[in-house]
């Protein structure tokens, strides 16, 4: 959702921006700041799209334990 707000553009002081925001920092781990850009849409797919597939290869590999 974070990365989809960052695309169209929504306003950054906006409550509902933020929000999202504070949700998805604490959820993207270590991977924003692991590489830098200078437009900052980019900087933002990259590092929450690679923290977005980390989780999804973590909770597969959860549900196949668990199965």
């Amino acid at each position: 959702m974070f990365i989809l707000l960052n695309i169209l553009g929504a306003n950054a002081g906006n409550a509902f921006y933020k929000f999202v925001q504070s949700l998805a920092d604490p959820l993207a781990l270590f991977f924003p700041g692991l590489f830098s850009f200078e437009n900052f849409t980019t900087q933002v797919i990259i590092t929450y799209g690679l923290a977005a597939v980390f989780w999804l290869v973590v909770t597969g590999l959860i549900a196949r334990l668990l199965r």
